[in-house]
Protein backbone atom coordinates (compact mmCIF):
# COMPACT_ATOMS: atom_id res chain seq x y z
CA UNK A 1 0.00 0.00 0.00
CA UNK A 2 2.86 2.43 0.84
CA UNK A 3 4.51 2.07 -2.52
CA UNK A 4 1.16 2.31 -4.40
CA UNK A 5 1.03 5.50 -2.08
CA UNK A 6 4.04 7.11 -3.26
CA UNK A 7 3.73 6.10 -6.81
CA UNK A 8 0.49 8.17 -7.23
CA UNK A 9 2.16 11.07 -5.19
CA UNK A 10 5.04 11.11 -7.62
CA UNK A 11 2.60 10.69 -10.85
CA UNK A 12 0.80 13.51 -9.72
CA UNK A 13 3.60 15.60 -8.83
CA UNK A 14 4.96 15.01 -12.20
CA UNK A 15 1.41 16.11 -13.76
CA UNK A 16 1.47 19.29 -11.90
CA UNK A 17 5.32 20.25 -12.40
CA UNK A 18 4.36 19.39 -16.34
CA UNK A 19 1.35 21.53 -16.52
CA UNK A 20 3.38 24.25 -14.90
CA UNK A 21 5.92 24.00 -17.23
CA UNK A 22 3.59 24.25 -20.30
CA UNK A 23 1.93 27.05 -19.00
CA UNK A 24 4.51 29.05 -17.88
CA UNK A 25 6.04 28.96 -21.39
CA UNK A 26 3.15 30.51 -22.38
CA UNK A 27 3.31 32.85 -20.04
CA UNK A 28 7.22 33.43 -21.35
CA UNK A 29 5.74 33.42 -25.44
CA UNK A 30 3.39 36.50 -24.25
CA UNK A 31 6.75 37.99 -23.03
CA UNK A 32 8.69 37.54 -26.08
CA UNK A 33 5.61 38.84 -28.16
CA UNK A 34 5.49 41.56 -26.26
CA UNK A 35 9.22 42.53 -26.99
CA UNK A 36 9.39 41.76 -30.16
CA UNK A 37 6.32 42.10 -32.30
CA UNK A 38 7.19 45.27 -33.83
CA UNK A 39 9.93 43.39 -35.32
CA UNK A 40 9.49 42.45 -38.79
CA UNK A 41 10.85 41.11 -42.10
CA UNK A 42 11.20 43.47 -44.80
CA UNK A 43 10.59 42.98 -48.13
CA UNK A 44 13.03 43.73 -51.10
CA UNK A 45 11.58 44.88 -54.37
CA UNK A 46 11.44 42.42 -57.22
CA UNK A 47 12.72 43.38 -60.90
CA UNK A 48 10.59 39.87 -62.22
CA UNK A 49 8.08 37.87 -60.93
CA UNK A 50 9.59 34.56 -59.84
CA UNK A 51 6.95 31.50 -61.23
CA UNK A 52 5.25 30.31 -58.89
CA UNK A 53 3.25 27.05 -58.69
CA UNK A 54 -0.04 27.09 -56.44
CA UNK A 55 -0.78 23.44 -55.13
CA UNK A 56 -4.31 22.57 -53.88
CA UNK A 57 -4.86 19.37 -52.56
CA UNK A 58 -8.51 17.86 -52.19
CA UNK A 59 -10.09 15.21 -51.28
CA UNK A 60 -13.71 15.16 -51.30
CA UNK A 61 -14.56 18.96 -50.92
CA UNK A 62 -17.35 19.18 -52.75
CA UNK A 63 -19.16 22.31 -51.22
CA UNK A 64 -15.84 24.52 -51.07
CA UNK A 65 -14.02 23.75 -54.06
CA UNK A 66 -15.22 26.34 -56.33
CA UNK A 67 -14.85 29.01 -53.73
CA UNK A 68 -11.60 28.17 -53.84
CA UNK A 69 -10.53 27.94 -57.53
CA UNK A 70 -12.16 31.39 -57.95
CA UNK A 71 -9.82 33.07 -55.37
CA UNK A 72 -6.62 31.51 -56.57
CA UNK A 73 -7.83 32.12 -60.09
CA UNK A 74 -8.39 35.83 -59.23
CA UNK A 75 -4.72 36.51 -57.41
CA UNK A 76 -3.15 39.66 -59.19
CA UNK A 77 -0.05 37.86 -60.67
CA UNK A 78 1.55 37.64 -64.10
CA UNK A 79 -0.59 34.19 -65.54
CA UNK A 80 2.39 33.64 -67.62
CA UNK A 81 4.34 32.85 -64.45
CA UNK A 82 1.59 31.28 -62.58
CA UNK A 83 1.15 27.57 -62.44
CA UNK A 84 -1.91 25.75 -60.42
CA UNK A 85 -2.25 22.44 -59.78
CA UNK A 86 -5.45 20.84 -58.61
CA UNK A 87 -3.73 17.63 -56.54
CA UNK A 88 -7.72 15.46 -56.27
CA UNK A 89 -7.23 12.38 -54.68
CA UNK A 90 -11.22 12.41 -54.63
CA UNK A 91 -13.64 9.51 -54.29
CA UNK A 92 -17.27 11.41 -54.47
CA UNK A 93 -18.69 13.46 -57.32
CA UNK A 94 -15.85 16.20 -56.26
CA UNK A 95 -13.97 14.55 -59.11
CA UNK A 96 -15.60 15.48 -61.59
CA UNK A 97 -16.54 19.09 -60.65
CA UNK A 98 -13.15 19.38 -60.67
CA UNK A 99 -12.21 18.52 -63.81
CA UNK A 100 -15.28 20.32 -65.73
CA UNK A 101 -13.83 23.63 -63.83
CA UNK A 102 -10.16 22.82 -64.84
CA UNK A 103 -11.59 22.44 -68.20
CA UNK A 104 -13.46 25.46 -68.06
CA UNK A 105 -10.42 28.01 -67.17
CA UNK A 106 -7.96 26.17 -69.40
CA UNK A 107 -10.01 27.66 -71.93
CA UNK A 108 -9.41 31.29 -70.72
CA UNK A 109 -5.76 30.80 -70.60
CA UNK A 110 -5.34 29.64 -67.15
CA UNK A 111 -2.02 27.51 -66.50
CA UNK A 112 -4.12 25.37 -64.18
CA UNK A 113 -3.67 20.94 -64.51
CA UNK A 114 -5.66 18.62 -62.99
CA UNK A 115 -4.09 15.62 -61.15
CA UNK A 116 -6.13 12.94 -59.71
CA UNK A 117 -4.76 9.56 -57.92
CA UNK A 118 -6.55 6.61 -58.06
CA UNK A 119 -5.56 5.91 -53.86
CA UNK A 120 -4.42 7.90 -51.19
CA UNK A 121 -1.09 6.88 -50.54
CA UNK A 122 0.76 9.10 -48.18
CA UNK A 123 -2.55 11.51 -47.58
CA UNK A 124 -1.80 14.86 -48.37
CA UNK A 125 2.00 14.44 -47.84
CA UNK A 126 1.95 11.85 -50.89
CA UNK A 127 -0.60 14.22 -52.69
CA UNK A 128 2.02 17.34 -52.64
CA UNK A 129 4.75 14.98 -53.22
CA UNK A 130 2.84 13.48 -56.51
CA UNK A 131 2.81 17.25 -57.64
CA UNK A 132 6.20 18.57 -57.00
CA UNK A 133 7.08 16.12 -59.84
CA UNK A 134 5.55 18.07 -62.62
CA UNK A 135 5.89 21.40 -60.82
CA UNK A 136 7.35 24.18 -62.26
CA UNK A 137 7.58 26.72 -60.12
CA UNK A 138 10.76 28.10 -57.71
CA UNK A 139 8.58 28.57 -55.25
CA UNK A 140 5.13 26.65 -54.34
CA UNK A 141 1.85 27.93 -52.37
CA UNK A 142 -0.03 25.55 -50.83
CA UNK A 143 -3.91 26.20 -49.80
CA UNK A 144 -6.31 23.69 -48.10
CA UNK A 145 -9.93 23.66 -50.23
CA UNK A 146 -11.93 25.89 -47.13
CA UNK A 147 -8.99 28.72 -47.52
CA UNK A 148 -9.94 32.25 -49.86
CA UNK A 149 -6.52 33.68 -50.63
CA UNK A 150 -7.19 37.37 -50.74
CA UNK A 151 -6.06 38.78 -54.72
CA UNK A 152 -2.42 40.54 -53.48
CA UNK A 153 -1.36 36.98 -51.67
CA UNK A 154 1.09 36.20 -53.66
CA UNK A 155 2.55 39.90 -54.49
CA UNK A 156 3.16 40.31 -50.51
CA UNK A 157 4.48 36.90 -49.90
CA UNK A 158 7.19 36.40 -52.63
CA UNK A 159 9.01 39.40 -52.28
CA UNK A 160 10.50 37.93 -48.84
CA UNK A 161 12.21 35.62 -50.31
CA UNK A 162 15.41 37.68 -50.98
CA UNK A 163 16.88 35.74 -48.19
CA UNK A 164 18.41 32.91 -49.63
CA UNK A 165 17.73 31.04 -46.03
CA UNK A 166 14.07 31.43 -45.81
CA UNK A 167 12.50 28.00 -46.71
CA UNK A 168 9.00 29.17 -45.94
CA UNK A 169 6.67 31.92 -45.39
CA UNK A 170 3.56 31.73 -42.95
CA UNK A 171 0.83 33.73 -43.42
CA UNK A 172 -2.12 34.18 -40.71
CA UNK A 173 -5.50 32.44 -40.78
CA UNK A 174 -8.65 34.11 -40.61
CA UNK A 175 -12.10 33.13 -40.32
CA UNK A 176 -14.79 32.81 -42.48
CA UNK A 177 -17.57 31.83 -40.19
CA UNK A 178 -16.22 33.05 -36.82
CA UNK A 179 -19.58 34.39 -35.75
CA UNK A 180 -21.75 31.41 -36.77
CA UNK A 181 -22.02 30.30 -33.23
CA UNK A 182 -20.52 30.46 -29.52
CA UNK A 183 -18.47 27.48 -30.58
CA UNK A 184 -16.67 28.83 -33.61
CA UNK A 185 -16.47 32.24 -31.60
CA UNK A 186 -13.98 30.48 -29.16
CA UNK A 187 -12.15 28.27 -31.90
CA UNK A 188 -11.75 31.82 -33.24
CA UNK A 189 -9.82 32.92 -30.37
CA UNK A 190 -7.86 29.66 -29.96
CA UNK A 191 -6.46 29.94 -33.52
CA UNK A 192 -5.61 33.67 -32.94
CA UNK A 193 -3.78 32.88 -29.72
CA UNK A 194 -1.40 30.87 -31.89
CA UNK A 195 -1.40 33.01 -35.40
CA UNK A 196 -1.18 36.27 -33.47
CA UNK A 197 0.93 35.58 -30.20
CA UNK A 198 2.63 32.50 -30.73
CA UNK A 199 3.64 32.27 -34.05
CA UNK A 200 4.90 36.48 -34.03
CA UNK A 201 6.85 35.39 -31.23
CA UNK A 202 8.62 32.71 -32.03
CA UNK A 203 9.16 33.92 -35.50
CA UNK A 204 10.64 37.48 -34.05
CA UNK A 205 12.53 35.77 -31.63
CA UNK A 206 14.03 33.21 -34.33
CA UNK A 207 12.53 30.19 -31.87
CA UNK A 208 11.38 27.20 -34.18
CA UNK A 209 8.09 27.52 -35.57
CA UNK A 210 5.85 25.63 -37.86
CA UNK A 211 4.40 25.78 -41.21
CA UNK A 212 0.25 25.48 -40.54
CA UNK A 213 -0.05 22.54 -43.54
CA UNK A 214 -1.73 25.98 -45.72
CA UNK A 215 -1.68 29.39 -46.67
CA UNK A 216 1.68 29.47 -47.05
CA UNK A 217 4.74 29.52 -49.33
CA UNK A 218 7.81 27.42 -49.70
CA UNK A 219 10.71 27.72 -51.31
CA UNK A 220 11.36 24.34 -53.74
CA UNK A 221 14.80 24.12 -53.47
CA UNK A 222 14.46 23.56 -49.13
CA UNK A 223 12.08 21.56 -49.36
CA UNK A 224 13.78 19.36 -51.33
CA UNK A 225 16.88 19.80 -49.14
CA UNK A 226 15.10 18.52 -46.21
CA UNK A 227 14.38 15.37 -48.10
CA UNK A 228 10.58 16.27 -49.58
CA UNK A 229 7.18 15.74 -48.37
CA UNK A 230 7.28 12.28 -46.65
CA UNK A 231 4.35 10.51 -45.37
CA UNK A 232 5.11 8.78 -41.71
CA UNK A 233 3.06 11.25 -40.04
CA UNK A 234 -0.06 12.56 -40.20
CA UNK A 235 0.93 15.86 -39.61
CA UNK A 236 3.15 16.30 -42.59
CA UNK A 237 3.69 19.82 -42.31
CA UNK A 238 5.22 20.23 -38.75
CA UNK A 239 7.44 17.16 -39.52
CA UNK A 240 8.96 19.17 -43.17
CA UNK A 241 8.99 22.43 -40.61
CA UNK A 242 11.28 21.00 -38.10
CA UNK A 243 13.59 18.93 -40.73
CA UNK A 244 13.97 22.34 -42.77
CA UNK A 245 15.03 24.08 -39.83
CA UNK A 246 17.38 21.38 -38.32
CA UNK A 247 18.83 22.03 -42.00
CA UNK A 248 19.92 25.62 -41.40
CA UNK A 249 16.98 26.96 -43.01
CA UNK A 250 14.64 29.68 -41.45
CA UNK A 251 10.35 29.90 -41.70
CA UNK A 252 9.26 33.17 -41.19
CA UNK A 253 5.44 34.50 -40.31
CA UNK A 254 3.55 37.21 -41.25
CA UNK A 255 0.62 38.47 -39.34
CA UNK A 256 -0.77 40.91 -41.41
CA UNK A 257 -1.22 39.35 -44.10
CA UNK A 258 -4.58 37.01 -43.91
CA UNK A 259 -6.23 34.05 -45.85
CA UNK A 260 -9.94 33.37 -44.64
CA UNK A 261 -11.01 30.05 -43.47
CA UNK A 262 -13.88 28.25 -42.50
CA UNK A 263 -13.67 26.92 -38.55
CA UNK A 264 -15.46 23.79 -38.03
CA UNK A 265 -19.10 23.89 -37.10
CA UNK A 266 -19.39 19.92 -36.10
CA UNK A 267 -18.25 19.07 -32.35
CA UNK A 268 -17.09 15.60 -33.79
CA UNK A 269 -15.41 17.01 -36.71
CA UNK A 270 -13.28 19.37 -34.25
CA UNK A 271 -12.61 16.34 -32.09
CA UNK A 272 -11.12 14.36 -34.99
CA UNK A 273 -9.43 17.53 -36.29
CA UNK A 274 -7.40 17.82 -32.95
CA UNK A 275 -6.58 13.88 -32.42
CA UNK A 276 -5.16 14.11 -35.72
CA UNK A 277 -2.96 17.07 -35.08
CA UNK A 278 -2.17 15.63 -31.55
CA UNK A 279 -1.48 12.06 -32.82
CA UNK A 280 0.26 13.59 -35.58
CA UNK A 281 2.56 15.70 -33.48
CA UNK A 282 3.69 12.87 -31.26
CA UNK A 283 4.91 10.98 -34.70
CA UNK A 284 6.97 13.97 -35.06
CA UNK A 285 8.27 13.87 -31.82
CA UNK A 286 8.84 10.13 -32.07
CA UNK A 287 11.27 10.98 -35.36
CA UNK A 288 12.93 14.04 -34.39
CA UNK A 289 13.46 13.90 -31.19
CA UNK A 290 17.50 12.67 -30.65
CA UNK A 291 17.51 14.88 -33.67
CA UNK A 292 16.92 17.87 -31.80
CA UNK A 293 18.47 17.36 -28.79
CA UNK A 294 21.61 16.74 -30.89
CA UNK A 295 21.91 19.34 -33.12
CA UNK A 296 23.84 22.23 -32.77
CA UNK A 297 21.92 24.95 -31.57
CA UNK A 298 20.93 27.79 -28.99
CA UNK A 299 20.09 25.73 -25.63
CA UNK A 300 17.05 28.28 -25.52
CA UNK A 301 15.76 27.88 -28.96
CA UNK A 302 15.68 23.53 -28.05
CA UNK A 303 14.26 24.14 -24.80
CA UNK A 304 11.60 26.26 -26.67
CA UNK A 305 11.23 23.96 -29.49
CA UNK A 306 11.33 21.03 -27.18
CA UNK A 307 7.93 22.42 -25.46
CA UNK A 308 6.92 23.56 -28.76
CA UNK A 309 6.61 19.78 -30.41
CA UNK A 310 5.48 17.93 -27.42
CA UNK A 311 2.62 20.73 -26.56
CA UNK A 312 -0.30 18.42 -26.86
CA UNK A 313 1.43 16.75 -23.92
CA UNK A 314 -0.16 19.26 -21.99
CA UNK A 315 -3.83 16.90 -22.13
CA UNK A 316 -2.51 14.21 -20.66
CA UNK A 317 -1.04 15.76 -18.11
CA UNK A 318 -4.39 17.19 -17.32
CA UNK A 319 -6.23 14.13 -17.56
CA UNK A 320 -3.75 12.39 -15.28
CA UNK A 321 -3.88 15.48 -12.77
CA UNK A 322 -7.92 15.07 -12.96
CA UNK A 323 -8.27 11.51 -12.49
CA UNK A 324 -5.71 11.11 -9.35
CA UNK A 325 -7.07 14.36 -7.41
CA UNK A 326 -9.49 11.93 -5.62
CA UNK A 327 -7.11 9.27 -4.54
CA UNK A 328 -4.93 12.02 -3.59
CA UNK A 329 -7.12 14.23 -2.00
CA UNK A 330 -8.15 10.69 0.74
CA UNK A 331 -4.94 9.25 1.40
CA UNK A 332 -2.22 12.46 0.75
CA UNK A 333 -4.31 15.12 1.23
CA UNK A 334 -1.28 17.80 2.26
CA UNK A 335 -0.23 17.06 -1.91
CA UNK A 336 -3.33 19.21 -2.64
CA UNK A 337 -1.74 22.57 -0.65
CA UNK A 338 0.99 21.99 -3.60
CA UNK A 339 -2.04 23.23 -5.78
CA UNK A 340 -2.34 27.39 -5.16
CA UNK A 341 1.62 27.83 -6.38
CA UNK A 342 0.81 25.52 -9.37
CA UNK A 343 -2.03 27.84 -9.95
CA UNK A 344 -0.05 30.64 -10.93
CA UNK A 345 1.52 28.79 -14.47
CA UNK A 346 -2.55 28.19 -15.68
CA UNK A 347 -2.53 32.00 -16.00
CA UNK A 348 -0.26 31.78 -18.75
CA UNK A 349 -2.60 29.91 -21.99
CA UNK A 350 -5.80 32.60 -21.26
CA UNK A 351 -2.84 35.22 -20.91
CA UNK A 352 -2.13 34.41 -24.40
CA UNK A 353 -5.40 34.54 -25.98
CA UNK A 354 -6.74 37.48 -24.30
CA UNK A 355 -3.79 39.57 -25.94
CA UNK A 356 -4.29 38.08 -29.33
CA UNK A 357 -6.05 40.96 -31.09
CA UNK A 358 -7.41 41.07 -34.43
CA UNK A 359 -9.01 43.57 -36.32
CA UNK A 360 -12.06 41.64 -35.90
CA UNK A 361 -12.33 41.14 -32.31
CA UNK A 362 -10.29 43.65 -31.13
CA UNK A 363 -12.05 44.14 -27.78
CA UNK A 364 -10.82 42.48 -24.60
CA UNK A 365 -13.84 42.80 -23.24
CA UNK A 366 -15.00 40.22 -26.46
CA UNK A 367 -11.92 38.54 -25.91
CA UNK A 368 -12.88 37.84 -22.13
CA UNK A 369 -16.19 36.80 -22.42
CA UNK A 370 -15.74 34.01 -24.91
CA UNK A 371 -12.82 32.81 -22.47
CA UNK A 372 -14.71 30.31 -20.38
CA UNK A 373 -15.84 28.48 -23.50
CA UNK A 374 -12.91 28.40 -24.90
CA UNK A 375 -11.68 26.76 -21.06
CA UNK A 376 -14.25 24.28 -21.88
CA UNK A 377 -13.35 22.98 -24.98
CA UNK A 378 -9.70 22.90 -23.87
CA UNK A 379 -10.15 20.63 -20.75
CA UNK A 380 -12.80 18.82 -22.66
CA UNK A 381 -10.10 17.88 -25.00
CA UNK A 382 -8.14 16.24 -22.42
CA UNK A 383 -9.31 12.86 -22.84
CA UNK A 384 -9.69 12.96 -26.90
CA UNK A 385 -5.88 14.46 -27.30
CA UNK A 386 -4.33 12.29 -24.61
CA UNK A 387 -5.73 9.05 -26.68
CA UNK A 388 -4.22 10.45 -29.42
CA UNK A 389 -0.73 11.38 -27.96
CA UNK A 390 -0.53 7.69 -26.88
CA UNK A 391 -0.85 6.50 -30.53
CA UNK A 392 1.31 8.64 -31.48
CA UNK A 393 4.03 7.42 -28.92
CA UNK A 394 3.26 4.04 -29.48
CA UNK A 395 1.68 2.59 -32.73
CA UNK A 396 4.42 2.18 -35.70
CA UNK A 397 1.41 2.47 -38.16
CA UNK A 398 0.76 5.90 -39.43
CA UNK A 399 -3.06 5.31 -39.30
CA UNK A 400 -5.89 6.92 -41.31
CA UNK A 401 -5.60 10.61 -41.93
CA UNK A 402 -9.02 12.07 -41.72
CA UNK A 403 -9.90 15.08 -43.16
CA UNK A 404 -11.54 17.83 -41.23
CA UNK A 405 -15.04 18.33 -43.41
CA UNK A 406 -16.07 21.68 -44.44
CA UNK A 407 -19.72 22.81 -45.47
CA UNK A 408 -18.86 26.38 -46.76
CA UNK A 409 -20.63 27.89 -43.72
CA UNK A 410 -21.43 31.13 -44.00
CA UNK A 411 -24.57 33.81 -43.09
CA UNK A 412 -26.66 32.84 -45.87
CA UNK A 413 -25.64 29.52 -45.97
CA UNK A 414 -25.78 28.05 -42.72
CA UNK A 415 -27.85 24.22 -42.51
CA UNK A 416 -24.74 22.22 -42.44
CA UNK A 417 -26.87 19.08 -41.16
CA UNK A 418 -27.89 17.73 -44.64
CA UNK A 419 -24.24 17.60 -46.22
CA UNK A 420 -22.76 14.56 -46.85
CA UNK A 421 -19.80 15.51 -44.54
CA UNK A 422 -21.26 14.84 -41.41
CA UNK A 423 -18.99 13.22 -39.18
CA UNK A 424 -20.35 10.48 -37.11
CA UNK A 425 -20.44 10.34 -33.57
CA UNK A 426 -17.71 8.59 -31.62
CA UNK A 427 -18.18 6.09 -28.76
CA UNK A 428 -15.77 8.27 -26.36
CA UNK A 429 -18.92 10.67 -25.66
CA UNK A 430 -20.13 8.23 -23.22
CA UNK A 431 -16.45 7.97 -21.64
CA UNK A 432 -16.24 11.54 -21.20
CA UNK A 433 -19.56 11.68 -19.56
CA UNK A 434 -18.77 8.91 -17.30
CA UNK A 435 -15.55 11.63 -16.71
CA UNK A 436 -18.20 14.20 -15.97
CA UNK A 437 -20.07 11.75 -13.50
CA UNK A 438 -16.45 10.99 -11.80
CA UNK A 439 -15.57 14.48 -11.05
CA UNK A 440 -19.00 15.20 -9.95
CA UNK A 441 -18.70 12.30 -7.55
CA UNK A 442 -15.19 13.15 -6.83
CA UNK A 443 -16.49 16.52 -5.37
CA UNK A 444 -19.16 15.32 -2.94
CA UNK A 445 -16.27 12.88 -1.33
CA UNK A 446 -13.60 15.52 -1.25
CA UNK A 447 -16.09 18.11 0.35
CA UNK A 448 -16.94 15.90 3.25
CA UNK A 449 -13.40 15.33 3.67
CA UNK A 450 -11.39 18.45 2.47
CA UNK A 451 -14.03 20.83 2.42
CA UNK A 452 -14.14 23.34 -0.55
CA UNK A 453 -10.56 23.46 -1.68
CA UNK A 454 -10.48 21.33 -4.60
CA UNK A 455 -13.85 22.16 -6.10
CA UNK A 456 -13.03 24.76 -8.24
CA UNK A 457 -10.87 22.55 -9.92
CA UNK A 458 -13.17 19.56 -10.14
CA UNK A 459 -15.99 21.82 -11.32
CA UNK A 460 -14.12 22.72 -14.62
CA UNK A 461 -13.70 19.58 -15.68
CA UNK A 462 -16.94 18.18 -15.05
CA UNK A 463 -18.16 21.07 -17.15
CA UNK A 464 -15.77 20.70 -19.77
CA UNK A 465 -17.09 16.99 -20.00
CA UNK A 466 -20.28 17.59 -19.90
CA UNK A 467 -20.48 20.35 -22.08
CA UNK A 468 -18.35 18.34 -25.23
CA UNK A 469 -20.36 15.50 -24.61
CA UNK A 470 -23.90 17.31 -24.80
CA UNK A 471 -22.63 19.23 -27.42
CA UNK A 472 -22.07 16.42 -29.10
CA UNK A 473 -25.22 14.16 -28.55
CA UNK A 474 -26.95 17.47 -29.39
CA UNK A 475 -25.61 17.91 -33.07
CA UNK A 476 -26.04 14.01 -33.64
CA UNK A 477 -29.65 14.68 -32.62
CA UNK A 478 -29.97 17.61 -34.87
CA UNK A 479 -28.34 15.45 -37.89
CA UNK A 480 -30.31 12.39 -37.41
CA UNK A 481 -33.43 13.90 -37.18
CA UNK A 482 -32.72 16.16 -40.34
CA UNK A 483 -31.92 13.06 -41.98
CA UNK A 484 -35.47 11.37 -40.59
CA UNK A 485 -37.17 13.86 -41.76
CA UNK A 486 -36.01 14.42 -45.36
CA UNK A 487 -36.36 10.31 -45.52
CA UNK A 488 -39.95 10.98 -44.56
CA UNK A 489 -40.68 13.38 -47.18
CA UNK A 490 -39.40 10.86 -49.99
Amino acid sequence: MAYLKGFIELLYLMALLGLAMYGFSNAITVFIYWRTKKRSPQPSPIQEWPLVTVQLPIFNERYTVERLLKSVLSLDYPKDKLQIQVLDDSTDDTSSLLKRLVKQYQKEGFQIEYLHRNNRQGFKAGALSEGLKTARGEYIAIFDADFIPPRDWLKKTVVYFHNPKLACLQTRWGHTNADYNLFTRAQSLGIDGHFIVEQTARSRAGLFLNFNGTAGIWRRSAIEDAGGWQPDTLTEDLDLSYRVQLKGWQIDYLPDVVVPAELPVQIEAFKKQQFRWAKGSFQVVRKLFFQLLTTPMPETKRVMGLIHITGYFVHPLMLIAFLLILPIGLLSPHFLRMFPWTMISAFGPPLLYLVSQTETNPRFTDRLRLLPILILIGFGLSLNNALAVFEGLTRKETGSFNRTPKFNVTAENKNWLQAKYVSQISRLVWVEFGLSLYGLLSMIILYHHLGWGAIPWLSIYVASYGFIATMNLVQNWQTSRYKATQYSTV
